[in-house]
């Protein structure tokens, strides 16, 4: 395929495809999206949730890129017009790995798409080295992460974030890998105890207050953070990030060395 005209409805595969060197082959985004700075740039198409179908045949694009279960109707009325559809939903961090593989290999751009993934487990494994050797050095147990995606009610976050949440060098007993996020209650937050609580609910970026959590009558002694909602929700690179950001949080000691190189 020479340089196909590719639309995504989801802004992790935009994210992806950017990371692939691939942005500049958008012809169409969701207001969701961040494409980047590319000439021409973009038309928006909607919500990734409500795109504009007409708009999207309108672009006639070569492939159009989805995510996540919450948008199969979309997917299915978009084959029903005759679009060919990507549809990538990881649960896990492996696989949203992975969907890198897939994405590059559905532009042709496999090489780019192997460097990626490559690029990003290893920033991982750097990670856990970094916190493996430092809990062993300072003879300490991991600890307890509470990560909440929605507050009203509280929504303990699932999919991936349990993933992150191990590789930051926390544990995480609320949800397991690759389960959806679901509602929980005082009793079973107090139940575990957690010595931090980070708040990423979707839509807010990194404005999420922590008063949120002191207002509660939750009787748990934990400190509170608020980070991104992108570095923990989105199903991209940006998880990486994610992964170093709690890292950081969660064991400071462990990066005294590198902090300048924080990315």
């Amino acid at each position: 395929m020479d340089r196909p005209r590719l639309v995504s409805l989801a802004p992790s595969a935009t994210a992806l495809l950017r990371a692939l060197g691939a942005a500049d082959r958008l012809v169409g985004v969701t207001h969701h999206c961040d494409p980047g700075d590319v000439d021409p740039a973009p038309e928006r198409v909607g919500g990734w949730m409500t795109p504009d179908l007409d708009l999207v045949d309108a672009l006639d694009p070569d492939l159009v890129f989805t995510s996540d279960g919450l948008q199969a109707d979309v997917v299915t009325a978009l084959e029903d017009r005759g679009h060919r559809v990507r549809h990538h939903e990881p649960g896990t961090l492996p696989e949203v790995i992975e969907s890198a593989a897939t994405i590059g290999e559905a532009i042709d751009r496999p090489t780019a798409a192997t460097r990626l993934a490559n690029d990003l487990r290893n920033r991982i494994e750097a990670v856990e080295t970094s916190v493996e050797t430092f809990l062993a050095a300072e003879s300490v147990d991991r600890p307890v992460v509470y990560c909440e995606e929605w507050s009203d009610p509280p929504m303990a976050a699932g999919n991936w974030v349990p993933d992150v949440v191990e590789a930051a060098g926390g544990r995480y007993p609320f949800v397991d890998a690759g389960k959806r996020s679901h509602e929980i209650d005082r009793e079973t937050v107090e139940r575990h105890d957690p010595d931090h609580v980070v708040l990423h609910p979707c839509g807010y970026g990194d404005r999420a207050d922590p008063s949120v959590i002191h207002e509660r009558d939750w009787a748990i002694d934990a400190s509170v953070h608020a980070i991104d909602d992108d570095l923990l929700n989105q199903p991209g690179p940006s998880l990486v990030e994610g992964v170093e950001r709690l890292a950081r949080i969660l064991h400071p000691g462990a990066f005294v060395d590198s902090s300048s190189e924080e990315r």
